[in-house]
């Protein structure tokens, strides 16, 4: 038997962007197609956050932090289990995407880009979401996008979901389920 503290852990995906940018809507038929375990990351959120974004406040760093702090927990958790995950999370900062990565090697990033104008009219499309699209500005002035010593995946949003899931796919090369064992929920 494998000395677990050796064994490395499987992957987790980090799908990343402003509110809008198609997180759950890439990350689950991107779960499904790997086989991987899916955690849509805004169930996490503490639920004064929620009526925080509902009422038109922007999320605060100090907000942020127990969420970013159940994230992680997740990918440990996945870890512990020995299961490759894909979860969501806004991300806009750096030091969120640190706090999601820091002693996580098998964790990457992947940021769906997308202009403001394009975004904006998805979420006016939206029905059923806390996050409101007056928000949606504060989520761009918030965005540090990732830079190249973070490695991450970089996915234009103009394209069809399918294609950004295989665009994705073809980035993890050998991550993608022949290094991890796959896990189904």
């Amino acid at each position: 038997m494998a000395n677990p503290r050796l064994t490395p852990a499987p992957p987790v995906l980090v799908i990343m962007g402003v509110s809008g940018s198609g997180k759950t809507t890439v990350a689950r038929p991107l779960a499904e197609r790997l086989g991987w375990t899916f955690k849509e990351g805004d169930g996490l959120h503490p639920l004064a956050n929620i009526a925080k974004m509902k009422a038109d406040i922007p999320l605060t760093d100090i907000d942020r932090a127990p969420w970013l702090a159940a994230i992680a927990a997740w990918i440990d958790d996945q870890a512990a289990a020995g299961h490759a995950g894909v979860v969501t999370c806004s991300a806009l900062k750096r030091a969120y995407r640190d706090r999601l990565t820091d002693g996580r090697p098998q964790v990457r990033i992947v940021f769906l880009k997308g202009s403001e104008p394009l975004i904006a009219e998805r979420v006016a499309r939206r029905t059923h979401h806390f996050m409101p699209p007056s928000l949606l500005a504060s989520q761009f002035a918030t965005l540090e996008p990732p830079t190249p010593e973070e490695h991450p995946i970089v996915v234009d949003i103009g394209q069809p979901v399918a294609a950004q899931v295989e665009a994705i796919v073809r980035a993890l090369g050998s991550t993608a389920g022949e290094s991890a064992p796959l896990h189904r929920p």
